[in-house]
């Protein structure tokens, strides 16, 4: 199929599992209930996304309170209960758990997750996790005091995940690292080699996303900060174009970043971000189309898919279920007109 659509990973949570339009919030269930009402709302996030035509469906990241921390809550070397306040990607401030002694994976953390959502559905399955350097940059790290040593240490603990969810039948495994929009010395030196590194001998095709943040307020007012062009994937493009990573998810939709530098990802499956996740506002099909179309001028038809710009998991679900529905059909209308041309 020429431009399929995915979405970059997480979707609204349902309100009886999660207060609506928080991040971080805490679950309403617990126990057996938390378990049952955490598949259930997977099944609502696929039935979302099959109903809109999402051709590569994801979880929708219902299982997670967070994109980031809730796979840090699985590991060893890591206290959740002393914390310490860290400036997150240049951009806020929070109060983060600290790794206080050599990290480790003690067991499986979203294996069988992956294997129910991989049961719930025949269409092909993407799977979310986190990318090495945006675990680092979530973190005050007392131990390794190195953020590229934390970095190797997280890749290791990565793969072994990464592998056990692709032998779950996943077709794709999707890194997220937004760090890679702000820390450009150390994409260079040691980023891309830790996301191939989690990424080593995947049978499955792997992706990475990097974006411009969730539609929160801190990120409005930093993208406010960035001028007339944003241009920072112009640093980290050339270098994930000689990497092993097969795709590389951005964003495009409502963005000033300059659509040519996609051509940066010649020989890169291309995830172009036609849905704006900072706006309520629910796109019409021939919005979505003609980012799209204006991308086509830079990235093969054959190797573009149609994607949203971040997760979707701040916005209220019929917003979202709204925006599903234009990613698809817009994808649609674009893929008719190639196949008439």
């Amino acid at each position: 199929m020429l431009i399929p659509t995915t979405i970059a990973g997480s979707l609204p949570k349902p309100a009886w599992l999660a207060e609506p339009k928080t991040l971080w919030a805490p679950w309403k269930l617990d126990g057996d209930a938390l378990a049952q009402g955490k598949q259930d709302a997977v099944r609502l996030a696929l039935f979302d996304q099959e109903h809109a035509g999402i051709d590569i469906v994801t979880d929708g990241e219902q299982t997670r309170r967070h994109f980031v921390t809730t796979f840090i809550e699985g590991l060893d070397g890591v206290d959740f209960a002393s914390r310490q306040r860290v400036r997150i990607r240049n951009r806020y401030d929070a109060d983060v758990p600290v790794v206080n002694g050599p990290v480790s994976r003690r067991h499986p953390i979203y294996v069988d997750d992956a294997r129910f959502v991989r049961t719930e559905t025949t269409r092909r399955v993407k799977y979310t996790l986190p990318g090495p350097m945006t675990m680092v940059d979530t973190l005050f790290d007392a131990h390794y005091r190195s953020r590229e040593k934390l970095a190797w240490a997280f890749a290791e603990i990565l793969n072994a995940e990464a592998r056990e969810i692709a032998a779950a039948g996943v077709d794709v495994i999707q890194f997220d690292e937004p760090a890679f929009n702000v820390y450009f010395d150390e994409v260079r030196d040691w980023g891309v080699a830790t996301l191939e590194r989690a990424a080593q001998g995947l049978p499955c095709a792997t992706a990475v996303h990097i974006c411009y943040g969730y539609g929160i307020q801190a990120n409005i007012d930093w993208k406010q900060t960035l001028g007339a062009e944003w241009r920072q994937y112009e640093r980290t493009f050339p270098l994930l174009a000689q990497s092993q990573i097969k795709q590389v998810s951005l964003e495009c939709a409502n963005s000033r970043v300059p659509l040519d530098l996609m051509a940066l990802l010649a020989g890169k499956d291309v995830l172009v971000g036609a849905i704006d996740v900072a706006s309520d506002r629910v796109e019409a099909p021939e919005d979505v189309a003609a980012t799209l179309r204006a991308a086509l001028a830079f990235v093969p038809a054959a190797r573009m898919v149609a994607c949203t710009n971040c997760g979707m998991v701040p916005l209220a679900r019929d917003v979202a279920r709204g925006k599903l529905r234009a990613l698809a059909a817009g994808a649609a209308i674009v893929r008719r007109e190639l196949e008439a041309a």
